[in-house]
């Protein structure tokens, strides 16, 4: 069953709440096919972010982080397995 849950929508989110400078998410779901976590649609699953904004200015590492796994929860709670975030 597919988590419906989509690298466009993610990144509509992000837009919204964290106003990047630079931004990419992408679907890496396809190369972790049989993988835990693959939900066998070939979508959906896992998912990297690559993400600046001002909002992370003088925040450490984790905190950077914490604002986009807040602002991504949604789609954690519908069935997104991995997340890797790359801060630019």
């Amino acid at each position: 069953m597919s988590t419906g849950v989509t690298a466009a929508a993610m990144q509509a989110r992000l837009q919204e709440l964290l106003a990047p400078t630079q931004l990419e998410v992408l679907d890496e779901s396809a190369a972790h096919a049989g993988h835990a976590g693959a939900d066998g649609t070939g979508s959906g699953t896992h998912f990297r972010v690559r993400i600046a904004s001002p909002l992370f200015t003088g925040k450490p590492r984790v905190a950077r982080h914490r604002l986009v796994y807040d602002a991504l929860q949604l789609f954690i709670d519908r069935g997104v397995h991995a997340l890797a975030i790359e801060i630019l």
